[in-house]
Formats: structure tokens, C-alpha cells, sequence
């Protein structure tokens, strides 16, 4: 990877979020300074910055346009955060969309350098895995359901920049372990009470990434300049709902009881958002290990010996 002595700035959209703490945490120790785009005046502290944008207006600060050399897009209303109404469908989509359109109008409207734009996406694009059992490639087009077009949409929103001359990746996100929130620390809440969930008949595959192989896939997408297009960010080996369950019980040392929480309870409880939590989704990772990269968390029991502390 080059060196970063020229002091190279690093713009972040969903900057305070789970994945853009970490990662502003790992590209501010690789030498980076970090500007994070904020709806509201923040004092700046050492090496990040903080800069105003604002959706309703369709503003972002030009002068941060400006100092940027390369753009990750984060931003987006969690998927997993509130029930699926109607309201709450639509508002993820704009999130996403109406950020990346932003974007590409403040790369066009003002004078930059930005050479990367590094977009989020999910594995929604893919939708349930097939019956030939073959894992999704990111030659495959989107599901035809609510989150491949949403993950159609996002992907697209951003894509004009292409045509202003910047390199353009995404990263087609699985479920991020992390210990500081997101799903992870939700399959670990039922533990407390002795509890394993599986939900449903525990047989649905799960790919998933530890925050920081991702925060690492982030940095070796601006960094390594022959990456463009989709990428799968996800680790080499998937895993079921119900190994997962089992393995984490293990990790804790704690005594459990199994429960399978069945689809129709998820159904009453999560809507139609509880499709994804029953669903399938394997992702083939070899388009970005070809690149070069390693994971420093390839296997389940790699992420959770550093994630889990038994007591």
C-alpha cells in the first residue's frame, strides 16, 4: 500500500455510526486526516474535522469538497432500527439515494481533487440464496424484492461520479460483528438470560465481516487504486443462525438453553423486515482476497476470540 506522508483527507458521509467511528479511529492511525459531515456545528479535535451538510437543502460545505481527496459514503437510516411501515421503507431509500445524489451534484458544482468515492451498499442486493447452492458473485443482478432495489437505488444514486473522472467502489456489506453495537450485540442480549435464539429453523446462512476487516477493506479501497466497481465485503467462511447461536454460547462459557423463536413470533413481532432475518444470503468473497487482501478474521472463531470476554 503507499505511504500517506503527503497527509491525504479522507471526507466521511455517517461518520459518527458504528462502521465510521472505527473506521475514522483506523484512518486517523494510518496517517489520515478525516473531515466527518455533520447536521449540526461541531469543535474540531486533532485530526478530524467536522463539516455541515444538510439534506432538506441539499448543502455540503464546499470548502470540505475541496480539501477532500477521497469520499466514503456511509450515510443511510439503519435497516434494522425501526419496524418496516410504509414511512419508514420510503425514508431508508431517501437516505441513501437522495445522500448520493448530493454527492455527485457538490462534485460537480465545486472545484475538488477527489479521485475516490468509496460507497456503502448491503448484501441485500442479492436477495435468498438460490437452489443450486452457488454463493452470490458481484457480476449477479440485484433481487427483485424491497432491499435489492433499495440497494439498486444506492448503488446508482452515486454512480455519475464515474463520469467525473473519480475511481468509484462499493462495498456490498454483510452483517458486521462488532461488540459496540449493530446485530452482533443483539444476538448476544438473550445470553444474559440463559438463552440461545435461534430464530426460526436456525438453518439460514449468515455472512457476515468484523468491523475492523471492513474499516480494512474501506482503506485498501482508497488506497489500492486497481479496485472499482462491487465488491463483496464479507469473510471467507458463512455460518448458520443456529451454528452461530452455539458458537457464541461456547465463546461465553456460560450455561444456556437452546430456544428456536419460530417464524410466525418474528413474523407478529418484526413485520415483513422479518424475511432477512429468516432468509439465506451467501456471499462468495474471492473478487476482493484477488485483490491481495487478507482477512485478519476469516473464520467465525477468529472474530469471536477477540469480541467476546468470557466472565
Amino acid at each position: 500500500m503507499p505511504e500517506t506522508m503527503d497527509m491525504e483527507t479522507v471526507l466521511i458521509t455517517g461518520g459518527t455510526g458504528l462502521i465510521g467511528t472505527a473506521l475514522t479511529t483506523m484512518l486517523i492511525s494510518k496517517g489520515y486526516d478525516v473531515i466527518i459531515l455533520s447536521r449540526r456545528k461541531q469543535a474540531s479535535a486533532g485530526k478530524v474535522s467536522y463539516a455541515l451538510w444538510d439534506l432538506k437543502t441539499s448543502f455540503i460545505d464546499p470548502q470540505a469538497i475541496k480539501r477532500a481527496d477521497h469520499i466514503i459514503h456511509l450515510a443511510g437510516a439503519g435497516v434494522a432500527d425501526k419496524r418496516w411501515t410504509k414511512k419508514r421503507k420510503q425514508e431508508i431509500v431517501d437516505s441513501r439515494v437522495n445522500t448520493g445524489k448530493l454527492i455527485v451534484r457538490a462534485l460537480s458544482e465545486t472545484e475538488n481533487k477527489v479521485k475516490t468515492v468509496v460507497s456503502a451498499s448491503g448484501m441485500g442486493w442479492y436477495g435468498s440464496d438460490r437452489k443450486n447452492g452457488r454463493p452470490f458473485v458481484e457480476m449477479d443482478p440485484p433481487s427483485n424484492d424491497y432491499l435489492g432495489n433499495t440497494c439498486k437505488l444506492w448503488e446508482e444514486s452515486v454512480q455519475p461520479v464515474t463520469s467525473l473522472g473519480k475511481r468509484l467502489v462499493h462495498l456490498r456489506t454483510g452483517i458486521v460483528f462488532s461488540n459496540k453495537g449493530g446485530a452482533f450485540r443483539e444476538f448476544l442480549k438473550p445470553f444474559k438470560a440463559g438463552i440461545a435464539a435461534i430464530l426460526g429453523s436456525g438453518n439460514q446462512v449468515i455472512s457476515w465481516i468484523h468491523v475492523d476487516d471492513l474499516c480494512r477493506i474501506y482503506l485498501e479501497a482508497i488506497e489500492n487504486q486497481q479496485l472499482n466497481g462491487p465488491y463483496n465485503a464479507s469473510a471467507p467462511e458463512t455460518i448458520s443462525n443456529k451454528q452461530l447461536m452455539l458458537k457464541i454460547a461456547k465463546a461465553l462459557r456460560r450455561p444456556y438453553i437452546p430456544v428456536h423463536v419460530p417464524e410466525f413470533a418474528l413474523r407478529l413481532v418484526l413485520g415483513e423486515m422479518s424475511i432477512e432475518v429468516l432468509k439465506s444470503a451467501t456471499m462468495d468473497d474471492s473478487k476482493i482476497r484477488k485483490t491481495g487482501f487478507n482477512f485478519i478474521y476469516p473464520t467465525v472463531d477468529a472474530a469471536l476470540n477477540v469480541l467476546i470476554r468470557p466472565r
